[in-house]
């Protein structure tokens, strides 16, 4: 089988680039990328004969039509922005699609297309990242084995850098998103927005994370799995995460800048010119993105080494029973689950797996035989059950 990975020369795509490379179900993969020095980096690292590579702009219809022909599969890892864009060539080439995630309000225009993806015979699975993506399957799991259900908490532990580190490992335009915009919360039946960076609360993880402070950010979880399960009765979603993998201080200063202006979408006018604020910080900030070389070390032929763990806690009922499920996925190699899991969702919807329409993960892909392909790429899903005596 035939992947193009779009966005595959960029720091989550290349994750995804190698484990395809390394998976004996594929045939070819196709680095799709604007950039095609940076593709070639890539291929170099990654050394295997499998990497064809392709310059693309995803926003020309043609040369998106174009890469995708004879394509099993597309995974499009650019920027959440062009989602709906590379979903409209997908389903006019009739391939199968998945992203890392559409930040809940792409999402749920995306999730709009379903009929049309239907009618034409073609699937699609929203938000198969690291996360969004393995909570919503964790939420799954527990959602089979309770008959109701009453909050689905969602926490991303990162283990931060040192303070005075400055690093920004995915791409700064939806940190910057996540860092600004509103976080999207479900309670008692409705999509709350609340505040940025707020609803703190302590949250032990899996050691070496232990205790970390949790705060709201805006996530694509919290789009689907109330409406994934309402029939259950679901009257509270969140995602929380601790500062997006960045120390607290970094975090501090982007806000700064922020609170002048600089994260500003309208164009300014500087010695004669218009200049967008955004633009010019998503540009500094750029600077600050390790080189694709610390992502695909050629010794190690792993992503950096830092430890994150995804947890999800729902509590509900069972007969007659309160029950608390927690699931949490572990790892030690960084951002390897945000490339893996959704290149093992292209695969499995290559293979004809999915049916055909525009799916959350929740609803798509069967939590278990999920667990147990990222498991194979050290991964490890935990669960834990909590009963009242």
């Amino acid at each position: 089988m035939k992947i193009v990975v779009l966005g595959g020369a960029g720091n989550m795509g290349c994750i995804a680039v190698q484990d395809l490379a390394g998976d004996r179900r594929v045939q070819e993969v196709v680095i799709a990328d604007c950039d095609l020095e940076a593709a070639r980096r890539v291929a170099k690292a990654i050394g295997s004969p499998k990497i064809r590579l392709e310059r693309v702009d995803v926003t020309d219809p043609q040369q998106l039509s174009a890469v995708l022909g004879g394509a099993a599969a597309c995974l499009n890892a650019t920027v959440y922005y062009f989602n709906l864009a590379v979903m409209e060539a997908c389903l006019e080439a009739g391939v199968p699609y998945t992203d890392m995630g559409g930040l809940f309000h792409t999402t749920r225009k995306q999730l709009a297309l379903s009929d049309r993806f239907a009618e034409a015979g073609v699937s699609a699975v929203l938000g198969m990242g690291s996360a969004p993506g393995v909570p919503n399957l964790q939420a799954r799991y527990a959602a089979d084995r309770l008959d109701t259900i009453e909050y689905i908490h969602i926490y991303d532990g990162i283990l931060p850098p040192p303070p005075d580190q400055v690093q920004f490992t995915y791409a700064v335009p939806t940190i910057l998103d996540e860092l600004t915009l509103s976080p999207m919360v479900y309670r008692r039946g409705e999509f709350v927005a609340c505040e940025p960076l707020s609803e703190f609360e302590d949250y032990w993880f899996t050691a070496p994370l232990g205790l970390r402070p949790m705060h709201l950010s805006l996530h694509s979880e919290v789009a689907t799995l109330p409406l994934s399960f309402r029939d259950k009765g679901v009257q509270e979603c969140f995602f929380k995460i601790n500062y997006w993998g960045m120390a607290p201080e970094v975090v501090q200063k982007i806000g700064v800048l922020a609170e002048f202006g600089f994260a500003g979408r309208e164009p300014v006018e500087l010695g004669g010119r218009q200049v967008v604020p955004r633009d010019l910080l998503v540009h500094m900030m750029s600077a600050y993105v390790p080189p694709i070389s610390a992502f695909l070390a050629p010794a190690q032929n792993r992503p950096p080494h830092w430890t994150k763990e995804i947890v999800t806690e729902v509590r509900g009922t069972c007969g007659d029973q309160a029950r608390t499920y927690r699931l949490g996925t572990l790892t030690c190699k960084g951002a390897l689950p945000t490339g893996v899991a959704p290149a093992r969702t292209a695969i499995w919807l290559a293979q004809g797996r999915v049916p055909a329409g525009v799916y959350p993960p929740e609803l798509a892909l069967d939590p278990e035989a999920f667990f147990k392909e990222l498991e194979a790429a050290e991964i490890y899903t935990q669960v834990s059950v909590t009963e009242f005596l």
